[in-house]
């Protein structure tokens, strides 16, 4: 038998309850104490640019044996640190050290690493306001400044 409160007078009974045990949910306390924004490095924004520190390979994980390309990006909204991949092939000579780029989400599962390149959870979209993409398809040349 139910132990919940039935009846013309519950309502007070059941909204508290039920307010009660939403904290047991635990997206329910993610979202009401906004605790990704404040871990996130972007804090909850989409996309966010930063200057390049250093460019660095990370193995991949088990069973490839890749050298995925990556960025150290230094954010400028906040000056945290973050490691950025760089899709593309040959994409990595396009970047140099000092160069302004935008990162975004690299779309993992809850906005965690996709794929075999273990803790990198962004990746590179534009440097010096230049697409990657058009960039190393040799479609647009690199501005020197911004």
């Amino acid at each position: 038998m139910s132990k919940k409160s039935r009846g013309l007078g519950s309502a007070k009974k059941l909204k508290s309850r039920r307010s009660k045990f939403r904290w047991n949910n635990k997206w329910f306390v993610k979202r009401v104490l906004k605790l990704k924004e404040k871990s996130d490095p972007l804090q909850g924004s989409p996309q966010a640019s930063g200057i390049v520190l250093e460019k660095r390979q990370l193995e991949a994980k088990q069973p490839n044996s890749a050298m995925r390309k990556c960025v150290r990006v230094q954010l400028i909204k906040n000056g945290k640190q973050i490691t950025a991949f760089v899709p593309g092939y040959n994409a990595i000579k396009q970047i140099n050290e000092h160069d302004e780029v935008l990162v975004e989400g690299i779309g993992g599962k809850m906005g965690r690493s996709k794929g075999d390149i273990p803790v990198v959870r962004w990746q590179v979209i534009k440097v010096n306001g230049q697409s990657l993409d058009q960039l190393w398809r040799g479609k647009k040349e690199k501005t020197v400044g911004r």
